[in-house]
């Protein structure tokens, strides 16, 4: 199942990307968290371009026959966080990820390539 959730995360990143999202990584959190095994992060310029890139993230995922359990933050789009189980994707805008800053938070995972 493992090498099936990081093609998910790979996926959603790449949905990620046709939005032109900026910043975007993986992480791998297997073994650091019980939540999830892969994190993708991703940052927009603005609320309309977060919405567009959680939007098209949760259309690929479930196209591709991942179940989205939730979906928070949509309407404020400063942080949105979507949940596909062992795959959470996080959709920031530029300002609330440099706060947040879960790179540092999350800095004992791995970071894995996109491609």
């Amino acid at each position: 199942m493992g090498e099936k959730m990081v093609e998910f995360a790979k996926i959603a990143a790449e949905a990620a990307a046709d939005k032109k999202a900026k910043d975007i990584i993986m992480l791998d959190i297997r073994g650091l968290s019980v939540i999830a095994d892969y994190f993708v992060l991703c940052s927009g310029n603005s609320t309309t371009q977060v919405q567009a890139i959680a939007e098209a993230v949760k259309e690929k995922m479930e196209k591709k026959g991942l179940r989205v359990r939730g979906m928070e933050g949509y309407d404020e789009a400063k942080w949105v966080l979507i949940d596909c189980g062992d795959v959470v994707v996080h959709v920031f805008r530029t300002e609330e990820r440099e706060f947040y800053n879960l790179e540092r938070v999350w800095s004992d995972a791995r970071e894995l390539s996109i491609v």
